[in-house]
């Protein structure tokens, strides 16, 4: 999930009498898209390997973000290219690749649940380096976070231990906290779908040479392509539209709501569709996650 967003005023009278029904129903859908995003890496990750299946990830999301990019070029001059590949780096690059890495290794719900501590690590890096107040109810709620993470990272999955797929989809979210933080302060005024091109594009440069290196030498079935083209359309290009569309429409301390829905049709997916367990461990961690997400957004609030 993009860590950019930027809040506006949502709309009263016969719009909000339609947003009843809309609102949910695309938060339901997009929550649906990103959690399908780690069954997509779960299939794909294994044929392709993690950095070249990052590569078309960020490369399609691009090519689907680049009108937006392409409507507000005047905005994007000099210097500022330097940061958006930076924050690009942070906020999507090296993320993805933990995510694929870790998809390898671990069912899709693992990166899912571990994907929400985005939320409470943007609260901490806030508080860490730039001076932000977390407040008693935010520090419980760090704390109920981090030990649902303690008790995913135990458990196992056909007898393999999962903790290091686990600390990795951790890590990722912890970027995705410190990018957040990053487009706030650094990227002030300018169109988020823009931006999301921009930092998807100029990573996809970045990373280029590493994905050309590791390229597989063997056939990669149809359906790894299938996953790999769906992580990139929609998963990512499709997707960040949607969110950003809602966004302006309902504000984003709303659309922040998709974070909870994310995790659930994670381990749904990868149930279904995979065959992959739901193990006590993923519900008890996922209960002390998803609940620490909604202690932190209520005392932020």
């Amino acid at each position: 999930m993009p860590a950019e967003s930027q809040p506006t005023a949502t709309p009263s009278g016969e719009a909000a009498t339609a947003q009843s029904w809309r609102t949910p129903l695309e938060l339901t859908i997009l929550g649906a898209i990103w959690g399908s995003s780690f069954l997509f890496m779960r299939v794909a990750a294994k044929d392709f390997g993690a950095v070249p299946l990052v590569e078309m990830r960020l490369g399609l999301g691009a090519l689907i973000l680049l009108p937006f990019l392409w409507k507000a070029r005047a905005s994007f001059k000099g210097a500022i290219w330097a940061k958006l590949a930076l924050i690009g780096l942070i906020n999507s690059a090296i993320p993805f690749i933990l995510f694929a890495w870790a998809a390898q290794r671990a069912p899709a719900g693992i990166g899912a649940i571990t994907n929400s501590m985005a939320v409470l690590f943007t609260a901490l890096v806030g508080f860490l380096f730039f001076g932000e107040k977390i407040g008693g109810k935010r520090a419980i709620a760090l704390l109920a976070g981090f030990a649902g993470v303690v008790v995913l990272a135990s458990g196992k999955t056909a007898g393999a231990s999962i903790g290091w797929a686990v600390a990795a989809g951790c890590s990722a979210a912890f970027l995705y906290g410190i990018g957040a933080n990053l487009v706030r302060r650094q990227l002030t005024g300018l169109p988020a779908a823009a931006v999301a091109a921009a930092t998807l594009g100029t990573s996809a440069l970045l990373i280029l040479p590493f994905a050309i290196a590791n390229w597989p030498d063997h056939a990669i079935p149809a359906k790894s392509w299938f996953s790999a083209s769906m992580l990139g359309v929609v998963c990512t290009g499709i997707a960040f539209v949607m969110y950003y569309r809602l966004i302006q429409r309902i504000g984003a301390a709303r659309a922040v709501a998709v974070t909870y829905l994310v995790p659930l049709f994670g381990v749904a997916w990868g149930w279904m569709l995979l065959g992959e367990p739901l193990t006590v461990t993923m519900v008890v961690a996922a209960m002390l996650i998803l609940g620490s997400v909604a202690l932190s957004q209520r005392a932020a609030k």
